[in-house]
């Protein structure tokens, strides 16, 4: 599967927002965004003024790169969440948001969403006792997720269990460190969704 491999700074530098994809430096004096607030590149420093169009399609830009998806992935979300009942817009985000590799970030068991899906791509998690190792899997409520036994002693995991890892946990979400494990308890409200996105636009821009 393709993915970026380039500097992930640049992505943040380009939506001119940070997107919180590298982890604890995003919180950091050493953040990119803080240290240069305008895009990477040759005429970066220069005024840009967006098209409704390309207003658009930055936000949905935004949206791939905060979640680490690609177009096509991305199409899907949006098709299945238009094909559901209530605002096509804020069930996008409940959709993303709803990925075990969110989750597990959002749990605090990773300090990047980057990082979270590499963690479960390597199968150091599991869903209501079974093993998982698809980023993509859309977690539901009551669903149990947690660290393996055998995974619970690596360094990252450590750390976690002594109050080095996460952000915070959301409302939507509870956690306990000590055993490595959270549970789903509903699906997030748009308020309680923290990403700097305009979702309307996402929409306008797939009903052109």
């Amino acid at each position: 599967m393709a993915r970026y491999r380039d500097a992930v700074c640049r992505l943040c530098r380009r939506e001119r927002n940070k997107l919180y994809l590298k982890g604890d430096r995003c919180y950091t004096d050493k953040c990119s965004v803080t240290r240069k607030g305008y895009p990477p590149g040759e005429h970066g420093q220069s005024r840009q003024k967006f098209s409704e169009y390309g207003q658009q399609l930055r936000e949905k830009q935004k949206a791939k790169r905060i979640y680490g998806i690609l177009e096509r992935q991305f199409r899907r979300y949006f098709k299945e969440a238009d094909r559901r009942r209530g605002v096509t817009g804020e069930i996008l985000l409940q959709l993303l948001e709803s990925r075990i590799d969110n989750v597990v970030y959002r749990m605090g068991f990773a300090r990047s969403r980057a990082e979270a899906r590499q963690l479960v791509n390597h199968g150091h998690f599991r869903v209501n006792d079974r093993r998982v190792d698809i980023p993509s899997y859309l977690t539901r409520p009551g669903e149990i997720i947690a660290v393996r036994e055998k995974s619970r002693s690596l360094p990252i995991f450590k750390e976690i269990r002594e109050g080095a890892g996460g952000q915070g946990v959301v409302d939507w979400l509870e956690v306990d460190p000590e055993r490595m494990q959270g549970r789903v308890i509903r699906l997030p409200q748009r308020e309680e969704i923290d990403v700097p996105l305009e979702e309307h636009l996402i929409v306008e821009l797939y009903s052109r």
